[in-house]
């Protein structure tokens, strides 16, 4: 989910900042890398602050618009869109910057001839745009998933996997991934430290991981082949 809706919101950037023609383009394009600059776990931090019931200031802005705020640590649904905020932040600027190069590579007198044969903007960008982004972003967001799949860094800094399940026979929360629940398994709490069963899921993981990397390597095939058609 974090690598799509990052994706759509980098290439969406990337689309709206490769017009020439717009005002302070260089400086808005070197902006967006900031979030990619800081360190991860300071980046948590200060969301984690930013979303604090008690004086965060998006709780509060909340609170004072709407007399209320979402409970976005110890309600299930509202702490699993507050971790997806989070990856938001951190991934965008970096599917921004690849998306920004891919375009950029992309010829313009391919533009030009599907202009002059009637194509209009929607035609040119599902025609042309999106099937030359994919074949050069495909594996990038392919080591995107990988990297997601397990980030471990954003689910234990902002709550560390919860809201706890109510009566989970493991130390299982709402916002865990299996990276996370491995960690639990077998350094935290709940029935005791469960190596075996810790080990069991990873090797899951590693089964899961390969599978979705052999599909996207096959996707990836049938882009390069739909190029090369272009």
């Amino acid at each position: 989910m974090i690598v799509l809706i990052t994706f759509v919101a980098g290439l969406t950037l990337a689309i709206i900042f490769n017009d020439p023609s717009l005002p302070g383009r260089k400086i808005i394009q070197s902006a967006m890398v900031i979030p990619y600059a800081v360190p991860a776990f300071i980046s948590v931090q200060v969301w984690r602050g930013l979303l604090n019931p008690s004086f965060g200031i998006i709780s509060q802005t909340m609170n004072d618009w709407f007399g209320t705020s979402p409970d976005w640590f110890t309600d299930p649904t509202w702490a699993k869109v507050g971790i997806l905020f989070v990856g938001l932040w951190l991934g965008f600027p970096y599917m921004f910057l690849i998306c920004t190069g891919a375009l950029q590579s992309i010829p313009s007198d391919i533009y030009e001839a599907a202009e002059v044969d009637g194509a209009n903007g929607w035609q040119r960008f599902m025609n042309i745009t999106l099937p030359l982004l994919l074949v050069a972003v495909g594996p990038l967001l392919i080591g995107s998933f990988a990297f997601n799949f397990n980030n471990f860094t954003i689910i234990d800094i902002y709550n560390e996997g919860g809201p706890p399940i109510p009566n989970s026979p493991t130390p299982a929360g709402h916002t865990d991934i299996l990276i996370t629940y491995i960690f639990r398994l077998a350094f935290g709490g709940g029935r005791g430290v469960d190596y075996g069963y810790a080990s069991a899921i990873t090797i899951v993981i590693f089964i899961i991981l390969a599978i979705i990397v052999g599909i996207q390597f096959r996707s990836t095939r049938v882009w390069e082949e739909v190029s090369e058609s272009v």
